[in-house]
C-alpha cells in the first residue's frame, strides 16, 4: 500500500490540529484534513464587516505563563510556539437575579466578594477551596504532556513522577468524586451552592454532582495560582499557532476536504476516503468528529462490533446553543468589562435559556471591531430538537434568541441603539459550520455514571479526538485528549525525551 501519510487527522478542531501537530513534532508524516474552509472548529474566527468574532470558547487560563500547567500551553511549548496574551482580573461577572459578583483570580478578592453577599457561605467555601487546590498541586506535578492512554503509562508515573504520585495519594478518593459530593461535604450555604453549580455548568455543562472534581480543581488552580488571560487576535490566534506548529514540523493541512468515509480493512484502518472520490492511504487515522460522527457517518455498520456501536451511539450529548453575534458602537462604554454570565431567573441554571454567557473581547484587543465599536458574542443552552429550515424558522430565530439579547442588556442597558450588525445563530447553524451531531458541544456522561471512552477505538490504529472521549467542554479538555492520543501512537521514549527538551 502506498502511504500518503503515516496519520491522517479527520477535523482540525484543537483536538485534531493538537494530536496531528504533536505527532508531526514526534517525526511522522502528518496531514489534517478539514471539511470547512476555515480551520479551528468549534474555536474558529469569522469576520464580517470589519468585526472579528470567536464562534465559541472565550475564557483562558495561562497562555502567557510560562509556567502554567494548561494543556494547550504546553503544546504551544512543545511546538516551539507561543500566542500573545493580555491578563485580566476578574474572570468575569456573575449577574444573578439577587446579586452581581464579580469573579476574582485573587483568592482573596473572591472569598470578599462572596462575604458581602454571603458571609456564612464564604467561610463554607475555604475548606472546598483547599480540597481543590490540594487535588491541583498533585496534579500539576504530572504534565500532561507525559500522559498517555495504554498501560505504557504506568511505568512513566512510577519511575519518573512517584514524588507526585505519593502527594496525590491523600487525594485519591477526589479523583473519581463529583464536585457534588465534595461540596456535600463543606457547603451548606444554598447561594454558594448555586454559585458552584454555575461554575462547573460553564465548565462541563452539567451541574456539580455531574461533573468530576479534577476537572473545577484544574479550573479553579490555574485561575487562582496562574493568570487569567486573552489571546490578542481572539481564539483564531490559537488556531494559527498550531498550525504553524503542525506546518513547521512537516505536517499539512487541507481545508475545504471533506472526508465522506474511514476506510477499514479486516479489522484494521487504511486511510479515508474523500467526497470528490480520492482516496488518502495511512496506517493511522484520528477522527476529530463527535463520536455520533465517527461511528455512523464515517464509518459503516459492519467496521465496528454490533453492541459496541449501539451502546457507543448512546452516548449523552449536550445539547446545542443558540448564539447571538453583535457589533455595536462603543461611545460611553469606557467602563465595560469583558465576560459576563447571566442568570435570568430562580429556575434550574441549565434551562435552556436561562443562563447566558457573554464575551466582549475588544475590551482587550481593540483590533477585533471597527474604531469605536466592540464586538460583542452571546450564547446559551438550546435543544436542537424541533429545528428545521422551515417557512417559521426566521421567527423562530428570534423568538429563541430573546433572552440573549435581554442578557446583554443586563450589561449595555441602550443595547438595541447600539447595534450595527447582528448575527443569529442557531443548533442547525451550529450543526452545519462544524459539522457536528445535532450541534452539540460534546458528551454529557455524568459524574460516576460511565467513563468516557478515550482515544481507543475496536479498530486498529483508528483513534479518536475531543470533547467525546475525556470529560469537560473546554479547550484545555480537548488539548489534553489530542495529547493523549499523540503519545498513545508514539514510543514513550520520545515523549520522555520532548518533556525533558521542556524544562
Amino acid at each position: 500500500m502506498m502511504q500518503n501519510a503515516d496519520a491522517i487527522v479527520i477535523g482540525s478542531g484543537i483536538g485534531g490540529l493538537v494530536a496531528g501537530a504533536l505527532l508531526a513534532r514526534y517525526g511522522k508524516s502528518v496531514i489534517v484534513c478539514e471539511s470547512h474552509t476555515i480551520a479551528g472548529g468549534a474555536i474558529h474566527s469569522f469576520s464580517r464587516q470589519g468585526f472579528h468574532f470567536d464562534s465559541g470558547a472565550s475564557f483562558y487560563c495561562g497562555l502567557s505563563d510560562p509556567n502554567s500547567v494548561n494543556p494547550l500551553r504546553q503544546v504551544l511549548d512543545a511546538l516551539g510556539e507561543s500566542v500573545e496574551a493580555v491578563p485580566y482580573d476578574p474572570f468575569g461577572h456573575y449577574h444573578f437575579p439577587d446579586a452581581t459578583l464579580p469573579v476574582y483570580g485573587n483568592l482573596e478578592k473572591y472569598r470578599s466578594t462572596i462575604s458581602q453577599i454571603s458571609p456564612q457561605g464564604a467561610i463554607e467555601l475555604v475548606e472546598l477551596e483547599k480540597r481543590f487546590l490540594a487535588l491541583y498541586e498533585g496534579l500539576r506535578g504530572i504534565p500532561t504532556l507525559a500522559l498517555r492512554a495504554d498501560w505504557k503509562l504506568a511505568p512513566i508515573l512510577i519511575s519518573r513522577y512517584l514524588p507526585s504520585l505519593l502527594k496525590l495519594l491523600p487525594n485519591l478518593g477526589m479523583i473519581q468524586a463529583s464536585v457534588g459530593d465534595l461540596m456535600d461535604q463543606t457547603i451548606r450555604d444554598p447561594w454558594v451552592r448555586r454559585l458552584i453549580d454555575l461554575e462547573c455548568f460553564l465548565l462541563s455543562g452539567l451541574k456539580a454532582h455531574g461533573t468530576i472534581a479534577p476537572e473545577v480543581a484544574f479550573m479553579f488552580g490555574e485561575r487562582t495560582r496562574s493568570v487569567i488571560d486573552y489571546p490578542i487576535g481572539g481564539s483564531g490566534s490559537i488556531v494559527d499557532a498550531l498550525i504553524r506548529g503542525l506546518e513547521k514540523w512537516g505536517g499539512t493541512l487541507r481545508l475545504g476536504t471533506h472526508v465522506e468515509k474511514i476506510l477499514v480493512e479486516s479489522g484494521k484502518v487504511r486511510g479515508v476516503r474523500l467526497r470528490n472520490g480520492e482516496e488518502l492511504l495511512a496506517s493511522i487515522v484520528i477522527s476529530n468528529a463527535t463520536i455520533w460522527d465517527t461511528y455512523s457517518q464515517l464509518l459503516e455498520p459492519n467496521d465496528l462490533p454490533k453492541s459496541y456501536r449501539q451502546n457507543a451511539l448512546k452516548t449523552p450529548a449536550i445539547d446545542s446553543f443558540m448564539h447571538l453575534h453583535l457589533g455595536i458602537r462603543a461611545d460611553g462604554l469606557a467602563d465595560l468589562t469583558g465576560h459576563h454570565v447571566v442568570v435570568h431567573d430562580d429556575r434550574d441554571i441549565t434551562v435552556p435559556g436561562n443562563t447566558c454567557m457573554i464575551s466582549i473581547p475588544s475590551v482587550w484587543d481593540a483590533n477585533l471591531a471597527p474604531a469605536d465599536h466592540h464586538v460583542v458574542h452571546a450564547y446559551t443552552l438550546e435543544p436542537f430538537d424541533g429545528w428545521i429550515k422551515d417557512s417559521g424558522y426566521e421567527e423562530k430565530k428570534k423568538a429563541r434568541s430573546h433572552s440573549l439579547f435581554k442578557a446583554v442588556q443586563k450589561v449595555i442597558p441602550d443595547l438595541s441603539d447600539r447595534i450595527v450588525l447582528e448575527l443569529i445563530g442557531t443548533p442547525l447553524t451550529h450543526a452545519r459550520y462544524l459539522r457536528r451531531y445535532q450541534g452539540t458541544y460534546g458528551a454529557g456522561i455524568p459524574a460516576g455514571q460511565g467513563l468516557f471512552p478515550s482515544c481507543h477505538t475496536p479498530i486498529q490504529n483508528l483513534y479518536r479526538v475531543g470533547d467525546s472521549t475525556m470529560p469537560g467542554i473546554g479547550v484545555p479538555a480537548v488539548a489534553a485528549s489530542g495529547i493523549l492520543c499523540a503519545n498513545t501512537i508514539v514510543d514513550p521514549a520520545q515523549t520522555i525525551e520532548l518533556v525533558d527538551l521542556l524544562k
